[in-house]
């Protein structure tokens, strides 16, 4: 007998938990008890199944087709659960691209990722930074929502997730309303024990709450300014949860798409999981935006080591917290033990246990894809497929990420090409007043070995399509210019290189080089032969660049440059100093990925002698004691020498991390 997809799922023969209408069930007698278990996806970047579009190959180590297996397993082994998505699931590969900008969805369609979540019968999720990358329109449509914001005009509500999503501090400008609910409490008849262990059933109100990050206003300005506004995390937690206690939530779950942070508190801080947890009445929260792993005994990362902060167990200031980590590679769980007063349920904080589920094996083999999950959207991942063989041009040399952190410029050059080109142009037809102004490009590393050793920029030699392109140029930013004086762009250099530690040079024992608190995609790079500069890693952050230099002549500090980027760059992602929206001079319609495209197709054969190893920066050189290391694939040693990288070596070929690392040693007196 055939089963049926629901049933290949889990879900037919797993019912674990019910929603029941208000008045279904009594309130629990005092004494009971409970164990109410929430399950966390977050990050999912519309990875759907465990497939790399930019390399057109199976991707294990990735996807909710196996995230799917472990939410059954839990489900099997839990009997009450409530499955919460934590947000940035509707952006982030091709996929996601295809659906929103290729063949955009019709009203009565659902969005791909969104009909496997209704499979798996999610019971709430909220809405992450990137869920506005493709403008308000997009995300009300495919949310089946109906935003009263300026400009958008949505006749009916479209086809959208079956479960709700609540998002508590983004409101509309035109309506001073909160976009999505704020909050939503969901009923659901729990199995439980009496007070003398016989068992029951009783209702459990849980209340969700989401939170995204307030920094959208700069990230997605082109979308979002005078549309809507935000307020802080915690002054949305502080109005919105006694509001929800009043209405009878038993436990309160902050869904916060953002980590941790103790700096100083702002209404607009991106990562403030912190604080929330310092909210009174929050029983759970799930975070995510970090791509990390919460709980984590073995984590390093210094947010993980804040006052009030149990990274072994998952609390953070006593509340139980987890983080799934990125792509389906994890499911979060926090299994609560329930007590009831008579009145309602609260959380015993000793009884509860919180951890996130591999979907790798201890073996390091993953556990299978459901097939099933595949099958729900087969037409549109083969469509993608199809989509990015587009042919656009050829290279005659292999453009990779894997030593971008040390100064392979082979994946970067052409981008910054591009978008100088595109500038210039632009310039020269609309804004003749900066006609005798430099014109750089900045641009960074993507895919730096974040998710594990594949996740690399990795574009062989031959011919280019579609999906090469998509792999220079991950995410749909738009190109922005800005204009800069010279001091404006050493202090640039300098926040780009603190993606690098402090280096000792008398120190005898292994340094680190790559600073892991700070993203690839904040190391921003030029790679022309215009520009040129040093970074010394002996000096400590702030203080490192040296000898810049325009043409061969040291850049004043009122000089004036325009500058290429993105518009996460120009509107204040990764808080550049003076990056905040003001100095901007051009918006263009176009993606940075459609200009280097348009780039691609114009020059049509990409050669190495012009378009991959310009380079603007080195390591200022210093004779250290002992060595200075760094994590990349293993076996790509010959992909360092081509870029003329001579002061390159590979110690391990297994780093030892269990993350298919191998341990690199650079040496900086070279």
């Amino acid at each position: 007998m055939r089963h049926s997809i629901l049933y290949q799922l889990g879900i037919a023969i797993l019912p674990a938990v019910l929603s029941v209408p208000a008045n279904a069930a009594p309130s629990a007698p005092k004494g009971a008890s409970a164990t109410l278990t929430v399950l966390e996806t977050t990050d999912l970047h519309s990875n759907v199944v465990g497939y790399d579009y930019f390399k057109l190959a199976a991707e294990p180590a990735i996807g909710l087709d196996r995230t799917a297996r472990l939410i059954a397993q839990a489900r099997a082994e839990f009997a009450n659960t409530v499955l919460l998505d934590n947000g940035d699931t509707i952006q982030g590969n091709a996929l996601a691209d295809y659906q929103a900008l290729v063949a955009p969805l019709r009203c009565d369609q659902t969005l791909g990722i969104y009909k496997v979540m209704n499979a798996l019968k999610y019971d709430g999720g909220s809405i992450g930074n990137h869920e506005f990358n493709y403008g308000l329109g997009y995300l009300g449509q495919v949310t089946g929502q109906r935003f009263q914001v300026a400009g958008i005009d949505q006749p009916k509500r479209c086809a959208g997730p079956a479960f709700p999503q609540v998002l508590a501090n983004v409101y509309s400008a035109k309506t001073k309303k909160p976009l999505f609910a704020p909050y939503r409490i969901i009923q659901k008849q729990v199995s439980a024990q009496d007070a003398n262990g016989r068992a029951i059933t009783a209702l459990v109100k849980i209340g969700i709450i989401g939170f995204t990050p307030p920094t959208i206003m700069s990230w997605d300005k082109r979308w979002l300014d005078g549309k809507v506004y935000t307020t802080g995390v915690r002054e949305a937690a502080l109005k919105y949860i006694p509001e929800m206690r009043r209405k009878g939530a038993d436990i309160v779950v902050a869904i916060a798409h953002g980590g941790l942070d103790a700096a100083p508190y702002t209404a607009r801080m991106e990562n403030a999981g912190w604080y929330l947890a310092q909210v009174p009445g929050v029983d759970a929260m799930l975070l995510g935006h970090a791509h990390q792993l919460f709980p984590n005994a073995a984590s390093t990362a210094p947010q993980f080591n804040l006052p009030g902060v149990d990274k072994a167990r998952g609390l953070v200031h006593g509340v139980p917290t987890v983080m799934a980590n990125l792509w389906g590679k994890h499911l979060g769980v926090i299994a609560l033990r329930l007590r009831a007063d008579g009145k309602r349920w609260t959380v015993e904080k000793d009884g509860t246990v919180v951890e996130a589920r591999s979907a790798q094996n201890a073996d390091k083999s993953f556990v299978a894809a459901d097939p099933a999950v595949l099958e729900l959207i087969r037409a549109e991942h083969e469509a993608t497929i199809a989509y990015v063989k587009t042919p656009v041009g050829s290279t005659d040399f292999r453009m990779t990420t894997y030593f971008a952190d040390v100064g392979d410029p082979s994946a970067l050059a052409v981008v910054n090409a591009a978008q100088t080109r595109y500038v210039k142009q632009y310039v020269a037809a609309n804004l003749p007043q900066y006609a005798k102004l430099p014109v750089l490009s900045m641009s960074a590393p993507f895919k730096s070995g974040l998710a594990g050793a594949f996740d690399f920029t990795d574009v062989p030699a031959g011919n280019l399509a579609l999906n090469n392109a998509a792999d220079l140029y991950l995410y749909p930013n738009a190109l922005y210019a800005v204009k800069v004086d010279g001091a404006g762009l050493k202090a640039w250099l300098e926040t780009s290189a603190r993606r690098f530690n402090t280096i000792d040079p008398g120190k005898t024992e292994p340094q680190e080089l790559v600073n892991g608190a700070v993203p690839s995609y904040n190391f921003d790079t030029p790679t022309s032969s215009d520009i040129s500069y040093e970074i010394d890693i002996t000096q400590a952050p702030g203080q490192r660049i040296r000898k810049l230099a325009l043409r061969g002549v040291a850049v004043a500090p009122e000089q004036e440059f325009i500058v290429a980027t993105n518009n996460y760059r120009a509107s204040g992602g990764g808080n550049f100093p003076g990056l905040d929206g003001s100095k901007t001079i051009l918006a263009s319609p176009d993606t940075s990925r459609d200009v280097l495209i348009a780039y691609i197709r114009d020059v049509r054969q990409l050669k190495r002698a012009n378009d991959g190893v310009l380079r603007s920066w080195q390591f200022t050189k210093v004779k250290t004691a002992g060595p200075v290391v760094f994590h990349s694939a293993p076996g790509m040693l010959g992909l360092a020498q081509e870029a003329g990288l001579d002061n390159v070596r590979q110690l391990a070929a297994d780093d030892g991390l269990g993350k298919g690392f191998a341990l690199y040693a650079l040496d900086l007196a070279k």
